[in-house]
């Protein structure tokens, strides 16, 4: 029995403003172009089940090109492949926040996939001896114990969430799941194979639980992401292949519509405004296989505001111009301090705390830093004037009660 785990596909995903000839998001018609890939590799292999580990979609209302795409391609898959059991389930990108709300993947259970998207659902297989528990990820789901059927050669758990204590710190304020699982309550030993999505970096649970990751980058931290696959070895985004039988396990990239380009930092400490948009050119000019038509990313470190109003901005358009996006992310210098942060022999404030965290922390390529920043002092205030006011008010009913 050999399976195919694909997840978290975020059709309809848009970014940046470029459009192409036909008027769709050119990131939009990446992910479109990637997943037309992914099923082409899938029908490749001739697995006897494919699983879809959740968020086919980017939002609850896609497109209507979006679900057109998904549609023949599924549909493509299920003719490919007419005898393969296929399971869908929903992921937190794809179930609506309100019960009396359908969900848009029921229309793919037209063209032969079986699709859980309210509850959880144990679906059999007799043809292939396979039982798959499939656990779509729904805000307020009563969550089953997580057993495989004993009566099924082939058990197979299917499940759209977090498991507690594998995604990286950073990761986990980006997107959260609806559900949040235990390690110990996935009971993978007992499975013969655990197919997991939400995270977008392939990632081992244990020896037989994987996150297949994402098959594009469609996530608010791609950097971070581009960051882990390279420690990790990674050619990037792909699927898992998985013989049940043997055990035999292979993760197959799948080519990127378009590169992501992490250009090396520049340090900018003691340099003029000149000076920087020369080590900025060079950067940009020693690019691997250029910048064209690319998303990249350049971080400058320790540029003084002053510094940064004086660059060229007419080059800078030119170059971003060239490429599809291009985030020049100045970082300005960190203040230095007697006692970590703060004053000169003041503990920091959680405005001083907040501000320096922001400053310095990796976001996404198209936020601006310094609006970010504002935004985050303004909600703290707003926070500590709403405190604020209920102390004043439970003081003031303790004085009236004396």
């Amino acid at each position: 029995m050999r399976l195919v785990h694909l997840s978290d596909l975020h059709l309809g995903f848009r970014q940046y403003q470029r459009l192409t000839p036909t008027g769709v998001n050119q990131r939009e018609a990446d992910v479109a172009r990637t997943f037309a890939r992914a099923i082409d590799l899938v029908i490749a292999r001739q697995p006897e089940l494919v699983v879809v580990a959740g968020d086919v979609f980017h939002a609850v209302r896609p497109s209507n090109p979006a679900i057109l795409h998904a549609f023949r391609q599924f549909g493509r898959l299920r003719a490919a492949l007419p005898t393969a059991a296929i399971v869908m389930v929903a992921g937190n990108h794809d179930a609506p926040k309100t019960a009396e709300t359908g969900c848009i993947l029921r229309l793919f259970a037209e063209v032969g996939l079986t699709v859980v998207d309210q509850e959880p659902q144990r679906v059999t297989f007799p043809e292939h001896d396979l039982s798959v528990l499939a656990v779509p990820d729904v805000p307020g789901l009563a969550r089953p114990v997580l057993a495989p059927d004993p009566g099924a050669r082939w058990n197979v758990l299917l499940l759209h969430g977090e498991v507690e204590g594998v995604l990286p710190r950073e990761a986990t304020p980006v997107d959260r799941a609806a559900m949040e699982i235990p390690r110990e309550e996935l009971r993978a030993p007992e499975w013969d194979y655990v197919a997991l999505g939400h995270y977008h970096v392939y990632r081992e649970v244990a020896p037989n639980a994987y996150y297949s990751g994402s098959i594009e980058y469609t996530s608010a931290n791609a950097w971070g992401e581009l960051r882990e696959e390279r420690a990790a070895g990674l050619a990037g985004k792909g699927i898992v292949e998985r013989d049940l039988a043997t055990g035999a396990h292979r993760f197959l990239p799948l080519e990127a519509a378009r590169p992501l380009v992490d250009l090396p930092a520049v340090e900018a400490r003691n340099l003029t405004a000149r000076e920087l948009d020369a080590a900025v050119r060079a950067a940009v000019d020693a690019a691997p296989g250029g910048i064209d038509d690319r998303v990249v990313r350049l971080v400058v470190r320790d540029v003084p505001r002053h510094v940064s109003r004086e660059l060229d901005h007419r080059a800078l358009r030119e170059v971003r111009r060239r490429a599809l996006h291009f985030h020049l992310d100045l970082r300005r210098p960190e203040v230095q301090r007697r006692d970590a942060a703060g004053a000169p022999m003041r503990r920091p404030s959680l405005g001083d705390i907040v501000r320096e965290k922001l400053r310095t922390r990796e976001l996404p390529s198209d936020v601006d830093r310094e609006a970010l920043v504002a935004l985050g002092l303004r909600y703290l205030g707003e926070a500590d004037a709403v405190v604020q006011a209920a102390v004043a008010g439970a003081a003031a009913g303790s004085a009236e009660g004396m």
